[in-house]
């Protein structure tokens, strides 16, 4: 009989979320916050975002521990135990700089607060978005410092184009390894002027989704990928609001995984967009929000902005073609997750069923209040 330890896994599961900002009010609420003072169009107070979310949800007993802000996320990670956990953290960490001056909100938390983003023990933080430098390079610099203190590993960022071009890499059992690209669209905010170049720190700017810039990135991705790798491509595109994904982003995503990539993860939105099923692999092309301070802000109030969900997504460890996308529903209260009732799951479920079914995409909803891709046909 086969040892247990030596058998093949039945699948690879990743936990993958959308956009983790620490920073602004969630920062305050933590031990060791930083300077609240912004420089906003209207609001100049951090500690203002938090009462925002008291207003509608009731006290924060802030300071609170580094676990707060993921509340009964953590627990639900515990139980799936996923093998690796891919974050996007759109949060600068650094008390330097001075803001953007092309940028109207800023975002940044106290290096000393980054325990919380330990809490989740994230196997990947993915940086190519459209605020790590928020506070300019030498916010980055301190950033990537602040990261490697804490032994996390970033992507997307680096202090030239090589380091942020260089992906990260999660070593599995035996010669399987999880590899992990991340680049950001200036549709999703992010400056051009950000990119990293030979000898200037930045993030790695994808111009435009374009046939060219697809074959460029595939280009990176053939001379790493070994043939039990798994390969994600973590990708900050698109607009804050809106269900419709263009034309361009679906040609692009399916020239992804044409060209060698397993799961596309998008994110930039505040709320989940389409889920698609594409060769066997797995397109999100907006995962929304996850941790922030955006409680009780008005506007958009029909996109359920403070419905998140984590994502499970399981793959076959021989051929990584998907085998099962599971998808947590939770709500932010008090600046803090908590799992959703099950009218706001089914809500949830509702929402992607329609916004996915012209890519055939439909889901389940568990009783356990779980959204779950349905197989095709049924």
């Amino acid at each position: 009989m086969t040892p247990r330890s030596a058998r093949r896994p039945r699948h690879v599961t990743l936990f993958l979320c959308g956009d983790v900002m620490l920073g602004r009010g969630v920062d305050q609420i933590l031990p060791h916050p930083g300077d609240p003072k912004l420089s906003e169009p209207w609001v100049r107070d951090a500690c203002d975002y938090v009462g925002l979310a008291e207003a509608v949800n009731g006290p924060v007993p802030w300071p609170v521990d580094f676990t707060w802000p993921w509340g009964e996320a953590l627990s639900v990670l515990d139980e799936v135990q996923p093998d690796v956990r891919v974050v996007n953290l759109e949060t600068s960490i650094t008390r330097c700089g001075g803001p953007a001056p092309e940028k109207a909100i800023h975002y940044r938390m106290s290096p000393a607060n980054t325990p919380c983003l330990a809490a989740a023990r994230p196997d990947v933080c993915v940086l190519a978005n459209n605020h790590l430098l928020d506070f300019g390079r030498q916010g980055l610099t301190e950033t990537l410092g602040a990261l490697s203190a804490a032994g996390l590993t970033p992507v997307g960022a680096g202090h030239h184009l090589e380091e942020a071009r260089r992906p990260a890499v999660v070593p599995l059992d035996g010669a399987r390894r999880v590899v992990v690209f991340s680049f950001a669209l200036p549709s999703s905010g992010t400056p051009r002027a950000w990119a990293a170049t030979a000898d200037r720190a930045g993030v790695d700017v994808v111009p435009e989704l374009s046939e060219a810039a697809a074959v460029e990135i595939i280009a990176r991705i053939r001379p790493v990928k070994r043939p039990a790798d798994i390969v994600v491509a973590s990708v900050h595109w698109g607009s804050n609001w809106g269900y419709d994904v263009g034309d361009d982003q679906i040609r692009f995503a399916h020239q992804l995984v044409d060209g060698g990539v397993d799961v596309v993860h998008g994110h930039s939105s505040h709320h989940p967009r389409p889920v698609e099923v594409y060769r066997d692999r797995l397109v999100l092309y907006g995962c929304g929000d996850f941790v922030d301070d955006y409680e009780g802000i008005p506007g958009y109030e029909g996109y359920r902005d403070d419905l998140r969900l984590a994502y499970f997504v399981s793959l076959d460890p021989d051929t990584a073609a998907l085998t099962g996308l599971r998808m947590v529903p939770l709500q932010a209260r008090r600046i803090r997750l908590e799992r959703a009732a099950p009218a706001d799951a089914a809500w949830l479920r509702g929402i992607l069923d329609r916004i996915s079914g012209g890519f055939g995409t439909r889901f389940a909803l568990d009783p356990d209040g779980t959204l779950r891709l349905r197989p095709c046909g049924t």
